[in-house]
């Protein structure tokens, strides 16, 4: 049976319906917007897993190409790997279900949403989110659903919902939310400077637009839902667990503050390992879970208590410290721009790489055309940052972490026609133990002021987190590994001195309320600006001048009757000035030429003779010319690529000469100055005249 429910969303019908397609699936919805649609399945594995401490989800959000009328680029013709966006949507959806569901299904569960129309105006992804978690809601499988998401964003003063992909080009503020009836669960976007206030409000429009969406989704599982599978809860007991606690607690409450991440990650295991010595002798693995998890439990205890309580955390900071800081630029001799941020255990090799026109990268997807960018943000995760063995690699985390850090510097950056470099920035993480992507964003600021990148201001970024119980709420600035890891929030803000740039909240409870993101934002703001005036005390403007190994720019605008002369036949003028000065030239089709060369000398002489093709020669100019033919009577000279003149014997020296090739050889350079064009356009060149002007130049 096709069951449907509709909702209208600024002036358009967003329709979930299942009933129809992939009937097989657990759950099955077919979403449409405009003309986007997704359909999204929700499985799960046919026998729970016992002792699973994690809930087993995957989610693979793919576009297909036909969607939108394309077919793929390369080779085969066809979709393979996921690419960069699709899993950033693929964390987009993830975050805000994961906590939803019950650890106790035990169950490996899979949501498929896959984009099968998009219309290139409504966004797909976030139809993708809510046809997921509908999906979900109405399948079998228990979820503390529904959650609903939309986009918002802020445009000339105004704020869009599910906004078209021209309103979010044109936008200051875009930002996904995912939530509950009952409250936020996920935030995450970028912006151009905006205020706290700003960000706040849009958060409260989205709230309830989701209200809708929820309800929608209620509305649907009333009509088809399926009874939930039970939950798979142990009957298993751990032996001695009281004994166990008593004996423990102590101990390990004294290890949890011991000062240094590896000496209390020690100290506390020390205590593990002579528990289990005293205790788990004759434990299996089933009993072992139950003490592993009971001691992750005493530890949470402690540390959770000892901050709602005391005020107190781990390595003796107050909820608003925030670690030490050491910023360092100039590291790396030939790199372009380099700089090492140190927040505490946190450290981050930040690296900016200056390139030309082609070394842009092209982003072909099914939003559009084929576009190209001009600047990319490349996040590394080793494991000897961890102090552990393992392979190295790019994952969904290190894309989700880069593409974090990318947006908060986007909006800083200069224009292409201030600063036309393509720009690579590297984030090398040596040392984890807080937010590596917040040292990511300080490391790549330093950077890029140190390659002489005319930033419009430095960027900074904190990680926040949070502790809650019934009673009591403890917002942390600046979050350790265990306080994410234990704690209830990850708030990570990055912004200017005047505004916030980039932002993404994840929470582990069920929903965080506004007077929580306020207080957080509020801590946020101070901090940023700690971290930033430690910062500008290293480097606060960009470095005068780029690195001497940095490729180098320069830009002229041809008359557009004079391109074809600087292509030459064949493009054979444009190959022999290339080849001639090593460089490489782009000339658009309004004339705007830009000249790359790789260093500063080839780049200015590749400028002088172009400018030579475009401008008529003028009588009493010197230019650098090639002997391309001698004859009795002189030598011609190419003085310009294409262009000759004669350089007659007795204009080659004062002296009498006999012949030519006393003072040349083919192919020889040598200054030539124009003296004469007759009315047929011929030239004559005098390299006597030539010299003796630039000597006279040099005294």
């Amino acid at each position: 049976m096709i069951n449907t429910v509709s909702l209208e969303i600024e002036g358009k019908e967003l329709v979930l319906e299942t009933g129809k397609m992939a009937k097989q699936a657990n759950g099955s919805v077919y979403a449409t917007y405009g003309g986007s649609a997704v359909l999204a399945t929700a499985c799960c594995g046919s026998k729970p897993v016992e002792g699973l401490d994690y809930v087993p989800l995957q989610v693979e959000y793919n576009e297909k190409y036909y969607a939108a009328g394309k077919i793929p680029g390369g080779f085969l013709k066809r979709e393979g790997r996921p690419k960069d966006k699709e899993i950033l949507v693929c964390r987009l959806i993830d975050r805000p279900m994961r906590p939803l569901f019950h650890k106790e299904f035990g169950r490996e569960i899979q949501v498929v949403p896959t984009v099968v129309s998009s219309d290139q105006i409504n966004m797909p992804d976030v139809i993708a989110m809510v046809a997921s978690f509908a999906a979900v809601a109405i399948s079998d499988i228990p979820f503390e659903g529904p959650v609903g998401a939309v986009r918002v964003c802020y445009v000339d003063g105004e704020y869009v919902i599910n906004p078209t992909f021209q309103q979010v080009e044109k936008s200051d503020l875009e930002i996904m939310v995912a939530g509950s009836e009952e409250g936020i669960t996920m935030v995450e976007g970028g912006a151009k400077e905006v205020s706290e206030e700003i960000l706040l409000e849009a958060i409260d429009k989205a709230k309830v637009v989701i209200d809708g969406i929820c309800k929608m989704q209620r509305d649907l599982v009333e009509k088809c839902g399926r009874e939930k599978l039970p939950l798979t809860k142990s009957s298993l007991v751990l032996e001695n667990k009281d004994a166990i606690y008593n004996d423990v607690y102590s101990k390990i409450e004294t290890a949890c503050f011991v000062k240094g991440k590896f000496e209390r990650y020690a100290a506390i295991k020390t205590v593990v390992n002579e528990a289990k010595e005293t205790y788990c002798g004759e434990f299996d693995e089933d009993q072992m879970k139950l003490f592993s998890a009971l001691m992750e439990e005493i530890e949470s205890t402690i540390v959770r208590k000892s901050i709602l309580e005391k005020k107190v955390r781990t390595d003796g900071r107050g909820p608003e410290d925030i670690r030490n800081i050491t910023c360092e630029i100039g590291k790396l001799p030939r790199a372009h721009g380099s700089a090492l941020f140190t927040r505490g255990e946190t450290q981050s090799l930040g690296v900016t790489t200056l390139g030309t026109v082609f070394d842009e990268q092209m982003v072909d997807d099914i939003d559009g055309e084929k576009r190209y960018k001009n600047f990319m943000l490349h996040y590394n995760f080793p494991p000897f940052s961890v102090g552990e063995c393992g392979r190295l690699g790019t994952g969904r985390r290190e894309i989700g972490h880069g593409h974090l850090a990318q947006r908060a510097l986007e909006g800083i950056l200069p224009t292409k026609e201030k600063f036309p470099y393509t720009i690579r920035v590297v984030s090398e993480i040596l040392e984890s133990n807080g937010s590596s992507s917040m040292a990511t964003v300080c490391s790549g600021t330093l950077s890029l002021l140190d390659a002489g990148v005319p930033i419009k201001k430095p960027v900074a970024g904190i990680a926040m987190g949070l502790i809650t119980d019934n009673t009591n709420t403890v917002v942390l600035s600046d979050i350790l590994g265990e306080e994410d890891h234990l704690g209830d929030m990850d708030f990570k803000v990055c912004g200017t001195e005047e505004g916030i740039t980039a932002f993404q909240m994840d929470i582990k409870i069920s929903n965080v309320s506004p007077e929580i993101m306020k207080t957080a934002l509020e801590q946020a703001k101070q901090g940023r600006m700690h971290i930033l005036g430690i910062m500008n005390e290293t480097i606060s403007e960009p470095s005068t001048n780029v690195s001497e190994f940095a490729p180098r720019i320069v830009n002229i605008s041809i008359p557009e009757d004079k391109i074809g002369g600087v292509i030459g036949q064949g493009g054979k003028t444009i190959k022999t000035l290339s080849e001639r000065f090593d460089v490489k030239i782009n000339i658009e089709q309004d004339g705007a030429t830009t000249v790359y060369g790789k260093n500063k000398a080839a780049a200015d002489e590749a400028l002088a003779a172009i400018k030579g093709l475009v401008e008529d020669p003028e009588i009493g100019t010197i230019y650098t010319g090639s002997v391309k033919k001698i004859v009795d009577f002189g030598a011609f000279v190419e003085f310009l690529p294409g262009k000759e003149g004669l350089c007659h014997i007795s204009r080659l020296s004062r002296k009498r000469i006999n012949k030519v090739d006393d003072v040349l050889s083919l192919n020889q350079e040598i200054p030539v100055k124009i003296i004469e064009i007759d009315r047929m356009g011929r030239v004559n060149l005098s390299y006597i005249e030539a010299v003796e002007d630039l000597e006279k130049d040099k005294k």
